[in-house]
């Protein structure tokens, strides 16, 4: 899908604010005039009035484009705004940027997802429309992980994606004892998981070092790196590969990612700090 240019801006309105943890947002919001399509895995730049733009995934229904669905982190002065808006309020966007998750590789393979925190939200739309056509994908496995349970992301949805078939662990760093479930790093679920490995795909995104763990993990299941994609984070600000702040050793994020194979980028997440 081709980028939109620079100048490319509108006006959302907010529908709907709800709050997934304490810090966390998801905001649907519908455009004042023409919505856009967009593909599972591509990001906008949003912005609430003068707090300045940043880059978040698009989390919605790509079946449902005219609702654009952000879930937010209020981390700085830009996410702590948009957070804070409410029915009524107005947001600006750019977009849509960036590549999407490979989908129509993932036909007739089974489909394996790992992610960590806020990290489930750039797979949401992918999620739902693997859900939604399922016939079309073997087993749909997810493995999610959160630093403890009230930090589990879309804790409602995942019940709700359970009965629809689709395979969920979830795991935290640390909970108390009323807390039942697995206990540790999301890249620990990956030996348990039930998968065929010789034609599965995996969809990864989360903390780089979570990353790399959860691929030689997946790896030693027998997921070669052409078969996983991740999804990485960088200072993106322009969206459109101009000013390079979001240059990833040879690639610049908002322009070549989010979306990359490991095989393509494993040598550069193995560099910390990069």
């Amino acid at each position: 899908m081709a980028t939109s240019q620079l100048a490319d801006i509108a006006a959302f309105e907010v529908r709907a604010a709800r709050r997934d943890t304490e810090d966390i947002w998801t905001l649907d919001l519908e455009p004042s005039g023409d919505g856009f399509a967009f593909e599972p895995g591509q990001f906008t730049m949003l912005s609430a009035l003068g707090a300045g733009e940043v880059p978040i995934s698009i989390s919605g229904d790509a079946a449902n484009p005219a609702t654009l669905v952000h879930t937010v982190r209020a981390v700085g002065f830009a996410t702590r705004a948009i957070c804070a808006a409410r029915p009524g309020d107005v947001l600006t966007v750019r977009g849509p940027f960036g590549n999407g998750w490979p989908l129509d590789a993932a036909i007739g393979r089974d489909v394996v997802v790992v992610t960590g925190g806020i990290a489930l939200a750039p797979l949401r739309a992918a999620i739902l429309h693997l859900i939604a056509n399922a016939e079309r994908y073997g087993r749909l496995v997810l493995l999610h992980g959160g630093r403890t349970p009230d930090q589990l992301l879309y804790e409602d949805e995942l019940e709700a994606w359970r009965e629809r078939g689709l395979d969920v662990t979830t795991t935290v760093d640390s909970a108390g004892p009323e807390w039942l479930g697995h206990v540790g790093v999301v890249p620990k679920l990956v030996a348990r998981a039930t998968f065929d490995a010789e034609r599965a795909i995996a969809f990864i995104c989360g903390p780089e070092v979570m990353m790399r763990f959860a691929m030689t993990a997946l790896e030693r299941r027998g997921i070669t790196p052409d078969r996983m994609y991740v999804s990485v984070e960088r200072n993106m600000q322009c969206g459109i590969g101009q000013c390079g702040h979001c240059q990833l050793g040879p690639t610049l994020v908002c322009r070549d990612g989010p979306i990359y194979s490991a095989d393509e980028l494993g040598r550069w997440l193995a560099v910390r700090e990069l």
